[in-house]
């Protein structure tokens, strides 16, 4: 058979008979890429015949089997357990742990009969890596295998509960004529492995490596084939590690595991709040407590700021953690509605132990920080704060107000501020004091400190 070149969109997985600058599809720059057309016709899933059209009330559904990971932080995750019969797609930057990950779930199941297939280390490398782990596995198999088809012959005569493949990019199947880690060799991959999964009602899991721009490397619709995408995030440099849903057929997307990496593995961390706060806070400016949710887990991060003069005429804005443009915002309303000057100051915000939030609560955390450090002046530490600031100064409600009640309580805290009006139940042991804008959160904070 002739083989035949095609471009395929790297974003969306469109294809086109000659290279394109922007795709007609999606609209992105650049994301064209040449392909070799497919040797033979893929078989791909096979496709139901049995279907048949039945009234949505005369459904019955039963809840999904799932098999416990003994990974409390994955569990939920996931939803509760991994679905049998699912494939579930395992993402994040190179040296971040997603190989651990795998390798130490495996370890833990015991007696289970797992697999796992490497295309990138020997079998003497996860020996070594296994040894750091620390775990006694009964039944764990192991193969340094690149090929799709002879993974698949061994997970058929193994017949495991778990088969983990790492990872996507660095198997080839035969069918097609492409270099392994191309977009035709990943795509088809992935669906001859979601074919033999659903026959075979075996799960999978998928380790699959980003691009720089953050994004899962291959096709686009290599998440649309996967039935859950796991993004496993955080920086090299610090020592936790947060594992988020992207998509979850089976549950929920909002749930969040946190792992703190050590020398002999990953680390479950239950209590996270405890972690990222640092008791030496007596007598030091710029440091704030702010209680954020990440998913449903309610957390107390310390959010710390500097500023100082600028050295060089323009002022710098530099947030880690934090959303700068939003940082700018909050700068300007801090500027326009309390009339605190900061066009001569460098201001640098950082969320400690390197996580990154996105919950629009911590906002009156962040303005209380830059101005206790502008003014030089420490921020009661039985204090915490939740709420979202508007462009007018105001304090707007939270979500999930009793849970960060309770969380503050919980870690000792002896007063907390939110936002005016919003209905809550009453915690003993924790005072809650209602603030409607921040001119008054500042002036109780720094009147009292």
């Amino acid at each position: 058979m002739k083989a035949t070149v095609t471009y395929t969109c790297s974003s969306c997985g469109a294809t086109s008979p000659q290279m394109l600058g922007r795709c007609p599809v999606c609209g992105e720059w650049g994301t064209f890429v040449e392909e070799v057309s497919v040797a033979e016709k893929s078989k791909g899933v096979r496709q139901r015949s049995d279907s048949k059209v039945q009234k949505l009330q005369d459904v019955s559904v039963q809840e999904d089997q799932r098999l416990d990971m003994h990974c409390a932080e994955l569990n939920r995750v996931l939803g509760g357990g991994l679905v049998p019969g699912s494939l579930v797609l395992l993402g994040g930057e190179p040296g971040i742990g997603k190989s651990t990950l795998a390798l130490q779930v495996l370890m833990q199941l015991g007696a289970t009969t797992t697999l796992y297939a490497s295309g990138e280390e020997s079998v003497k490398q996860i020996k070594l890596r296994s040894e750091r782990i620390a775990g006694n596995p009964e039944n764990l198999y192991i193969v340094a295998e690149t090929s799709l088809e002879k993974i698949l012959e061994h997970a058929k005569a193994l017949k495991p509960e778990i088969v983990v493949v790492d990872s996507i990019q660095t198997i080839g199947t035969e069918a097609i004529e492409a270099t392994i880690g191309s977009l035709s060799q990943v795509r088809e991959c992935a669906a001859r492995i979601l074919q033999f999964a659903k026959e075979t009602n075996t799960p999978f899991i998928i380790v699959g490596h980003i691009t720089k721009e953050g994004s899962l490397a291959g096709p686009k619709v290599l998440e649309h084939i996967v039935d859950t995408v796991l993004q496993f995030e955080g920086d090299q440099h610090y020592m936790y590690r947060v594992l988020r849903a992207q998509k979850n057929r089976f549950g929920s997307t909002s749930e969040i595991g946190i792992f703190e990496m050590q020398q002999d593995g990953l680390r479950e961390v239950t209590n996270p709040s405890e972690l990222l706060l640092s008791s030496n806070r007596e007598g030091l400016s710029g440091i704030s407590i702010a209680v954020a949710v990440e998913g449903v887990r309610p957390l107390l991060i310390e959010v710390q700021a500097l500023t100082s003069s600028a050295a060089y005429g323009t002022p710098q804005r530099s947030s880690t953690g934090f959303d700068s443009r939003r940082l700018n915002m909050l700068l300007a309303v801090l500027e326009k509605r309390i009339g605190f000057k900061l066009l001569q100051k460098d201001v640098f915000l950082n969320i400690a132990g390197g996580l990154r939030v996105n919950d629009p609560a911590i906002d009156l955390a962040v303005l209380v920080a830059v101005l206790s450090s502008s003014m030089d002046i420490a921020l009661p530490t039985d204090c915490c704060m939740t709420g979202e600031v508007g462009l007018a100064g105001e304090i707007r409600p939270v979500n999930r107000i009793d849970q960060r009640i309770s969380e503050a309580r919980k870690l000792g805290f002896s007063r907390i501020l939110i936002p005016a009006g919003q209905k809550h139940q009453p915690v003993k042991g924790i005072q809650i004091v209602e603030v409607a804008r921040v001119t008054e959160a500042v002036r109780l904070l720094f009147k009292q400190s």
